[in-house]
């Protein structure tokens, strides 16, 4: 996920029962002295640099996903570039800070207050006198009056993505003077600041067809350090020149090329010298640390201490293997090549020679990539666990509490984020990250990670071990949600017949055909089905894909064991061993997992195959289901067909505003159907919509975080999603490129990007990127 800032926000966060009385919310900021906010847990990582020792002119080539389908933020189809497109290009009121916070941006705002409360909110915006247009016109009222117009949701003839806040306006006109924009609400608007940014000119904005069509392809009127040149659909790249008209610090690049590059292809483009920055997966990025860790003078191999562990300092990732293995190869491989067998020799030969050849095109590659460092941090977003709570046995709060309880979130962070040298802390809220106002670990609505608690709520919901559980004739799955005939490789987590655990029928039939434990593991596993879902011939005993985690292979085998024969009652069962599965009117609790199959996604499949392993330890069990990436969103989760998903949602800095549709209780539509808006897990409740709306109409900054707050933890308590862990972003940069990388929190400061001048590396950043 690309970085966006406060941004454009129609790029939009892309991505039930609770009985009255029993939510005992935690004690909230205001009872105690200490902030709860806490601190960002990572900072940006954009080797900052004063602009006097940033070179003047050059071009940047910028690795993103896609060249957007429009430019007009405020679009459905709008996505993460059009967002870095706007950054660049047009007036954003506010920037995110680096504790993803809202500040004004003197480019634009001389200031924006609150003069009126009564009766009416009113905002009086006065502009900085130098900001104008790129046709030389001021910016002013008039360009603000046709944002609203087109925004307000009063003219369906736009075609918006949404209207949050500009529907409160009631009217804008000229203030005192040509500088000053005076806004007038009909209800109160706690996150006023979050309009206008980005604003668009009037030529925009002014009437349905320019908006609807006038900006898909291109912006002839901008207002930021840089001018959008052409939109090149062919070369599937963006180009972004400077803007002659722009009053402030001078852009230092003379153009920025956003190029649409797939993330298994970038490390390719980026040993071929056609990138500058690209954000990259953890495979890449140890590739590119290990070809600039110190290098051995005599063999060129990354400095190595005991036992193939990297020398400090180094860099590197470990190697496999003992030190010296590569010198006990080459003089076997001797040996064999000059020995008495002619035939053995010259097969020797012909292999020293493939290997010389692979061996030079590795050389050539670490050159290449040495020029680059990796630079991280963690992504103003979080990734979290979804539970369809609209149908099946995840329909019932007490299911879905049960499935929350049994995660270690810690243990899942780790997997991830620690293997990256990152922060790896679980994230406390749905609706702020770490050191952002609104944020307070709320979790504690739910409770903590417990086996015994979540198998006692999967009994209080009829949810058994050891129940009777029925095979139907005609192949009824068990319960979970539906699933269609061609929508994913589905993998079982539990082993048996269609996912179905039938008591005492353990040693039946695998898919390899053998009987008895032979085709199960010490879980109940089938063994060929792999661990918690992995591809057939995965190497479970490597690295892991995402993370750079070592594991082992396999789990202990039980052996002797009879199918139906149990341990006396009260036994203890081995630490970490599998609950049996429960049951509840003759069917197995089996869960629906379903997960992109894309070359990116690597993080959630490790993290899925973590959580399934929790869940089997309470007795439910979970059937991964992989899927196209270009599908997976759209036709699973936004449609409902799954169980359990993985997917992220970007912080806000206005969580009133931007997080209410994700968390609102859905609504019946005139056509029958359910109005999810972008509420996928289908749960919600009238006490957190009350909450949002009451945050959203307060101008008391410290009541409306209580108010957010307060909805986090019945949103904890609803457990219809589970936040995880904050996400890592890991970008390959130049090392001579600077204020540019990770950027965390902090929206892009375009115009001091650019690359150090001659002998200025390690110069003293300036204070603040932002200004």
């Amino acid at each position: 996920m690309s970085h966006v800032g406060v941004g454009p926000r129609a790029v939009m966060r892309s991505v039930a029962f609770l009985t009255a009385g029993v939510l005992a919310v935690p004690a909230l900021a205001g009872c105690s002295s200490e902030d709860p906010s806490g601190k960002p847990l990572a900072a940006q990582d954009v080797a900052a640099a004063a602009r006097a020792r940033v070179a003047d002119g050059g071009t940047l080539r910028w690795a993103v996903d896609s060249v957007p389908d429009t430019l007009n933020a405020f679009q459905s189809d709008a996505d993460a570039t059009t967002a870095r497109v706007a950054q660049a290009v047009l007036p954003s009121l506010y920037r995110m800070d680096e504790r993803g916070r809202p500040v004004r941006n003197p480019d634009y705002l001389e200031s924006a207050k609150v003069v009126e409360t009564e009766p009416k909110q009113v905002v009086v915006y006065k502009l900085n006198q130098q900001a104008v247009w790129s046709d030389g016109r001021e910016i002013g009222a008039a360009d603000f009056a046709a944002q609203w117009r087109a925004l307000s949701g009063k003219d369906t003839a736009y075609w918006t993505a949404r209207n949050a806040g500009y529907d409160r306006i009631e009217k804008i006109e000229r203030g005192a003077n040509d500088l000053e924009v005076k806004v007038t609400f009909d209800r109160p608007y706690a996150d006023w600041k979050s309009l206008f940014t980005p604003l668009y000119p009037k030529e925009v904005t002014g009437t349905p067809d320019a908006f609807n069509d006038g900006a898909r392809r291109g912006i002839e009127v901008t207002a930021g350090p840089f001018t959008v040149k052409k939109v090149d659909t062919k070369a599937d790249e963006v180009v972004l020149t400077g803007n002659p008209r722009w009053w402030g610090e001078p852009a230092k690049l003379d153009k920025i090329v956003l190029r649409a590059v797939p993330r298994d292809e970038r490390v390719s483009e980026l040993v071929a010298g056609e990138l500058d920055l690209a954000e990259i997966d953890p495979d890449t990025a140890e590739q590119v640390a290990r070809a600039a860790a110190p290098r051995d003078a005599g063999t060129g191999t990354p400095l190595m201490g005991p036992d193939g562990t990297p020398a400090p300092g180094s860099g590197a990732s470990a190697l496999p293997g003992p030190q010296g293995g590569s010198a006990a190869r080459a003089l076997r491989s001797w040996a064999i090549a000059n020995g008495s067998d002619e035939e053995a020799a010259e097969e020797e030969i012909l292999a020293r020679e493939k290997r010389r050849k692979a061996e030079a095109k590795a050389e050539r590659r670490r050159k290449a990539l040495s020029g680059f460092e990796v630079r991280k941090s963690l992504e103003p977003a979080y990734t979290q666990l979804a539970l369809n709570g609209a149908e099946g046995p995840l329909a019932d709060e007490r299911v879905r509490r049960a499935v929350a309880r049994a995660l270690d979130r810690e243990k899942l962070a780790e997997a991830v984020l620690k293997p990256l040298g990152l922060p790896a802390e679980p994230v406390g809220s749905h609706l702020a990250l770490s050191g952002q106002p609104a944020y307070a670990d709320g979790s504690g609505a739910l409770g903590e990670q417990d086996a015994k608690e979540a198998r006692a709520l999967l009994a209080d919901a009829g949810w058994v071990p050891g129940g009777p559980v029925k095979k139907s004739e005609d192949g009824e799955k068990a319960a979970g949600a539906e699933k269609s005939e061609d929508d994913g490789d589905g993998k079982k987590s539990d082993g048996g017949d269609e996912g179905t655990y039938i008591v005492g029928e353990d040693g039946k039939s695998g898919k390899d055909g053998k009987s008895g434990e032979d085709g199960k593991d010490g879980d109940g596993k089938n063994k060929d089905d792999g661990e918690g879902g992995r591809e057939e011939g995965e190497d479970t005993g490597g690295t892991d894909q995402e993370s750079g985690e070592k594991h082992s292979s396999g789990k202990n085998t039980a052996q002797g064991g009879a199918p139906g024969a149990y341990a006396p009652k009260g036994t203890a069962a081995p630490a970490g061993a599998a609950a049996a599965p429960v049951a509840k009117d003759g069917k197995a609790l089996t869960l629906r997992f379903v997960l992109p199959s894309g070359p990116g996604s690597q993080a959630l499949r490790t993290v899925a195959d973590r959580i399934s392993d929790m869940l089997e330890k309470i007795g439910i069990g979970t059937e991964i289901t992989k899927v196209p990436d270009e599908s997976y969103f759209k036709d699973h989760v936004a449609s409902g067909e799954y169980d359990l998903a993985l997917y992220s949602w970007p912080a806000s800095a206005f969580p009133a505003t931007d997080a209410r549709p994700i968390y609102a209780k859905p609504v019946p539509a005139a056509d029958g159907s359910l109005n999810v808006a972008q509420n996928y897990t289908r749960v919600g409740t009238d006490q957190v919509d009350q909450l949002f709306d009451q945050a959203m109409g307060t101008l008391d900054e410290g009541k409306a975080r209580d108010l957010l707050r307060k909805a986090d933890s019945r949103i904890w308590a609803a457990a219809g999603s589970v936040p995880l862990y904050q996400r890592p972003q890991l970008v390959a940069a130049r090392e001579n490129l600077a204020n540019a990388g990770a950027f965390g929190f902090e929206t892009p400061v375009y115009e001091d990007m650019g690359f150090l001048k001659k002998g200025a590396r390690g110069a003293e950043a300036s204070a603040s990127p932002a200004r």
